[in-house]
This record gives structure tokens, sequence and C-alpha cells, in this order.
């Protein structure tokens, strides 16, 4: 006999009221995901560097024509803000300081998995398909790839690949721009 256990599910609203009175603080590493707040795997060094030379290469790329966005919120709908490791959004002057980027904000999601490979696919991949997310990559720290995922169609990717170290790999949304593999894994 299974046991239902009532759950306080939570909309965006809620839990951004939760920050403002200082039940949640910016030291807690949480995520809205399905209205359920999420603790986040802890940041382990080379997760760092990885997400490090992310920044670096990226931004050295797309320059001023988009928004390099590292750990911060992605309002996919009224009860899912993910905080994907690095995100690439189309440039806006105020860089959304009037509001959370969206899906159609989104260039590309990047997700460095090591302890949270299974959580990324299984859980965070889906939503960002069913939200709209082109492009999705998940670097492998344990299998040294990175995993492509495109075209999102009924909350799938429809095209999925792997690139590893000597690919190059374009940058979605901004003509030109490429982050070469191993400049990633190092």
């Amino acid at each position: 006999m299974a046991i239902q256990i009532p759950r306080k599910r939570f909309t965006i609203d809620e839990y951004h009221r939760l920050a403002e009175v200082g039940i949640l603080s910016e030291e807690d590493r949480v995520e809205l995901i399905d209205g359920e707040i999420i603790e986040m795997s802890p940041i382990g060094k080379h997760h760092a560097a990885i997400v490090n030379r992310l920044i670096a290469a990226l931004t050295e790329q797309v320059g001023r024509r988009a928004i390099v966005s590292p750990q911060n919120p992605l309002l996919l709908n009224d009860d899912s803000e993910p905080q994907p490791d690095i995100a690439l959004f189309s440039f806006r002057d105020d860089y959304y300081a009037e509001q959370l980027p969206r899906p159609s904000d989104t260039l590309l999601i990047i997700e460095v998995a090591d302890s949270s490979l299974d959580f990324d696919r299984i859980v965070k991949l889906p939503r960002y398909a069913r939200g709209g997310v082109p492009e999705v990559w998940i670097v492998n720290l344990a299998a040294s790839v990175i995993e492509i995922f495109r075209e999102p169609v009924a909350g799938e990717y429809r095209e999925n690949g792997q690139a590893v170290r000597g690919d190059v790999l374009d940058l979605p949304g901004v003509e030109g721009a490429q982050v070469r593999v191993e400049d990633v894994l190092g």
C-alpha cells in the first residue's frame, strides 16, 4: 500500500517571496523545479574550473552579441526556475534587469555534470525541451564529452550527439562564434 504524503508546491511568485522574507538566502543552493525546491549539488573544484573555462571561452567569442550568464535563473514557466551552470541569452541593453530571461531569450543552456549527470539528463533536460530551449549542452565530466541536444519537440530533443576533444562547436544564435571542446574540457 502506497502512502500519499501531501506536498506543498510553490509558484515562482511564492518562491521569490521566500527569498524576500529571508527564508531562502543567496547562499542557499536551490532551484525551483515543477514547484519543488530542490537542493543543488555542491560545486567541486573540477566543476568550477570547467564553468570558469566556459565563461572565458564564451565571453571571448560572443563579446556584446549575447549575454553569458553563469549560474543565474531562467524562468521556464510558472513553477520552474532552474539555475543552469551557464546560459547564453540574446543580448539586451538592460541585461535582463526588468525580468528574468525566458526560453524565448535563450540561445544555449550548458550544464556541467559530474554527480548531477542523471538529474541533468532525466529531470532538467526534458523540462528545457518542454520550455522550448533550442539547444542544451551537458558537459559530461566522467566521459570527457559534451552531449549536445537540439530541436525540442514535445518535451524531447529530436537531435542529439556528442563532441570530443578536437571538435569545434558553433554557438547557436551568434554568427561565427565557436568553442573548441578542449578549451572546455582542458
